[in-house]
């Protein structure tokens, strides 16, 4: 059999997970600080849990409508108004596995052959192979962090084409940690009314912001719902990263067809998971706000542990992660974060792993206890001095 012909052409080109291949590698190194995977080190909240095996001993272990169990779909309505100001019904709403599978269904719903999909980087690694393996043609737009790796309004009009079809609006972002305002998005979406594009808002650290302000969601701007998809999830906020579960909410139209593709591959995400995830919703907003304020406290330790060190990095405001500049070593963004490895043990993501606008720095998640934080900053430092790279 010649593999090599029978494989698809898009699936074969598909570049590898960069964040994987250093996870991969941490964990056959024993005494590896890892700062790579952005898993929150927190236990799923005990509410959380007790509801999960409450559904299990109640013999809740059937499969649920293909778009979720509808107490949960009616929740996450509550819970958006509540939290987000977005105004939805459960008709509106899909229940996907994870929000990588609400991410991958958005594109696949309304992408066809040729059709141009905008992408802000750096970005997470998951929309531009989807938008690929759909036949769609990725556009990258570099934001630079003198915007705090930003979209702009003027660098997204300049993308557009007859055939642009979906930008992908990843914030608060992963790997900077950007964010966009009420006025950042305003400007953005005065660009696309009037057009034909939609857009998916991927939110899934919307609670996870630092600051006065709280999250925006570009779908609660005048024009702006009928237009977006927003892609959510548990993952995060509620650390259940191992639960797979995320949803999707927008206009019915576009979340039936979502859902018929759902359908299809997968049937309906996990059942346990539904059932704790109405408890999340319902019960642990308290839990947010601790874990939250835990990643503010490590967020500013790192930020300023690197900046004194020299590897200047600007000051992230969602997300658990920072993007440090390494740039003062020479040394390319992979190059550097295999040495470190090598020499002093410590995991973390080149960014170029993050799209080719990512070269030049690194991701260092923050979401690990501060004594894990600790004895990577003394590590990391150490590698910096041994190479005279370390600032004075």
């Amino acid at each position: 059999m010649n593999y090599d012909e029978l494989l698809a052409p898009a699936a074969k080109s598909m570049r590898p997970s960069g964040i994987r291949k250093f996870f991969d590698l941490a964990a056959e190194m024993p005494h590896c600080i890892s700062l790579g995977v952005g898993e929150p080190d927190f236990k799923t909240p005990w509410t959380i849990r007790d509801a999960g095996i409450r559904s299990l001993e109640q013999g809740r272990t059937r499969y649920t409508a293909n778009a979720g169990i509808k107490e949960l779909r009616a929740e996450i309505c509550r819970y958006l108004a509540r939290r987000m100001e977005l105004n939805y019904q459960p008709s509106e709403v899909l229940v996907t596995v994870g929000g990588s599978e609400a991410i991958d269904l958005t594109i696949r719903a309304l992408v066809k052959p040729g059709d141009e999909v905008i992408i802000p980087e750096p970005c997470f690694v998951c929309y531009e192979p989807i938008t690929s393996l759909t036949g769609g043609v990725p556009v990258h737009i570099a934001t630079k962090v003198e915007d705090d790796f930003r979209l702009r309004a003027d660098q997204l009009r300049a993308a557009i084409t007859p055939r642009t079809k979906l930008l992908i609006l990843p914030y608060p972002n992963n790997p900077t940690g950007g964010v966009m305002d009420a006025a950042d998005l305003e400007a953005i979406a005065e660009v696309l009314r009037g057009t034909n594009i939609m857009v998916l808002s991927d939110e899934i650290y919307a609670e996870l912001t630092y600051g006065l302000e709280r999250h925006i969601s570009i779908a609660t701007l005048p024009g702006m719902k009928e237009r977006t998809i927003v892609v959510n999830g548990f993952s995060k906020a509620y650390a259940m990263t191992g639960w797979r579960l995320g949803y999707a909410v927008g206009p019915e139209p576009v979340i039936k067809v979502m859902t018929k593709i759902h359908q299809s591959c997968i049937m309906s995400a996990p059942t346990t998971s539904q059932y704790a995830a109405i408890a999340a919703l319902h019960s642990c907003d308290d839990s947010i706000e601790m874990m939250r304020d835990e990643y503010n406290r490590r967020r500013r330790y790192v930020v300023k542990a690197l900046n004194d060190m020299g590897l200047t990095c600007f000051e992230p405001r969602g997300a658990f992660y920072v993007f440090p500049c390494i740039r003062c070593s020479g040394l390319t963004s992979q190059e550097f974060c295999e040495m470190l490895l090598k020499e002093q043990e410590v995991a973390i993501i080149p960014g170029d792993a993050f799209g080719a606008s990512g070269e030049g720095y690194a991701r260092i998640s923050y979401a690990y206890s501060v004594e894990h934080l600790e004895t990577a900053m003394r590590r990391i430092r150490t590698f910096l001095k041994d190479h005279g790279w370390l600032a004075e």
